[in-house]
């Protein structure tokens, strides 16, 4: 019987597997924020409001991304990481491209619960295997950099959805953005390598059993005081950044005048100064926490905090050029929080829960953010429109980045002071 290598990741090897969790990640978020850029267009052929294009960009994605997480996760804390992440790729792709065919509300409902359920599949898998990837000291910043994924793509998409919208239709931007998805699944497929859970740790860490049931998990992870308020600080963020990020084209559309290939050029380039903040929150919070693992809290509150004065002028200043200027403070800042959110939720688990532990960090920020913040924003704005007009989705947004900021900011403090103990829970359980 022929003896079982053992198991090794080079160096470049981990860099090919990070930039490759990257790229599935910018795909996932190109799929996703293309619907964003392209309401305005969707709004005048199928004559939607803006509570029923809250409704499509948020819950109808959220509660089937969210719900379908959980199950998933599990899956992928028993399962092959990589053959997950392969199919779910397929999934929300394929959904992208069936956007293309719908005729009214009920064929988009239809087209963005499959897109939800597709990349339910994503993060929590690949969470865990960076998890099992780089040590804990590398942690953070190894997340940060698979969070880029959401300002590369959700620029990437604006661009390309834009132009392709503006010349040949929104249905045409929806196919093309969904093939290359097909290719890299299967590259991932071929590629990745399924390393051993725990295999990152610490030479003598406690390594807990190779299940953990859900029931314990969920007990677990909710009784960690840090763990819910860093939840819910996320998900006040995220609340904030979903709702901003579908209507902030019909924004400058609306109130500033500007074209689709216009904004969605404009919003390209802003959007890529994410990549900033989004690397900067994982980089800082290894520097800092490696010393005290409460300035993984405190980075991202520090930063949702300042983003308040700087939203605060963005919507109320009435020159757009200065409007574009000043929307760049806040897309730095705003994704700062991704990396040390996700890198301390995995350092609150043992290995065997940690695609879970994703999961329902995902679940909580999704169904409070991604699903209620753009129904809020849009809700809000047309009940203001009697009063405003067209230029309600400023005053929506405003009173959405200005109360959600300030909110979150306050629990990642409180999440901050029970950290240390709660890190410690989690090595008696694992022992």
């Amino acid at each position: 019987m022929k003896k079982e290598e053992p198991f090794v990741l080079t160096a470049g090897y981990r860099k090919y597997a990070l930039g490759l969790f990257l790229l599935v990640y910018i795909i996932n978020f190109v799929d996703r924020q293309i619907f964003s850029i392209l309401i305005e267009p969707i709004r005048a052929d199928i004559e939607l409001s803006d509570t029923q294009l809250g409704l499509l960009g948020g819950i109808a994605f959220a509660i089937f991304y969210t719900f379908a997480g959980i199950p998933i996760a599990r899956w992928a804390d028993v399962g092959v990481r990589k053959n997950i992440v392969a199919l779910a790729m397929v999934i929300w792709s394929a959904m992208t491209m069936f956007t293309s065919t719908a005729k009214g509300f009920g064929g988009l409902l239809i087209a963005r619960i499959g897109v939800g359920i597709g990349e339910a599949g994503c993060s929590p898998p690949i969470h865990s295997l960076i998890s099992d990837y780089y040590p804990e000291e590398k942690r953070g910043t190894a997340l940060g950099t698979y969070a880029l994924g959401i300002p590369i793509g959700g620029a990437i998409g604006t661009l390309l959805g834009g132009w392709i919208g503006e010349y040949f239709g929104w249905r045409v931007a929806f196919l093309v953005v969904g093939l290359p998805g097909i290719l890299v699944a299967a590259i991932f497929y071929l590629t990745i390598k399924e390393p051993p859970r725990g295999f990152s740790e610490p030479v003598g860490a406690p390594l807990s059993k190779s299940t953990v049931p859900l029931g314990q998990t969920l007990r677990f992870m909710w009784g960690l005081k840090s763990f819910r308020h860093l939840s819910f600080a996320g998900a006040l963020h995220a609340f904030v950044g979903y709702g901003v990020g579908l209507f902030i084209p019909s924004f400058f559309i609306r109130v500033h005048g500007f074209g689709l290939a216009e904004t969605s050029t404009y919003l390209f380039l802003i959007g890529l100064t994410g990549m900033i903040g989004t690397y900067l929150g994982g980089y800082l919070g290894d520097k800092f926490g490696g010393n005290d693992k409460r300035w993984y809290m405190g980075i991202p509150g520090i930063a949702t905090f300042l983003g308040a004065p700087f939203g605060f002028i963005f919507y109320t200043t009435a020159d757009p050029f200065l409007a574009l200027i000043l929307a760049i403070p806040g897309y730095i800042l705003g994704p700062m929080y991704l990396g040390p959110t996700f890198a301390i939720t995995q350092s609150l688990v043992t290995p065997a829960m940690r695609s879970l532990a994703s999961a329902i960090l995902l679940f909580v920020l999704n169904i409070i953010g991604l699903g209620l913040g753009p129904v809020f924003a849009g809700f809000l704005s047309d009940l203001l429109r009697p009063e405003y007009g067209e230029e309600s989705i400023r005053y929506s947004l405003l009173f959405l980045v200005i109360a959600g900021n300030i909110w979150s900011a306050l629990h990642y403090y409180l999440a901050s002071r029970t950290l240390r103990e709660d890190l410690e829970a989690k090595d008696l359980i694992a022992s």
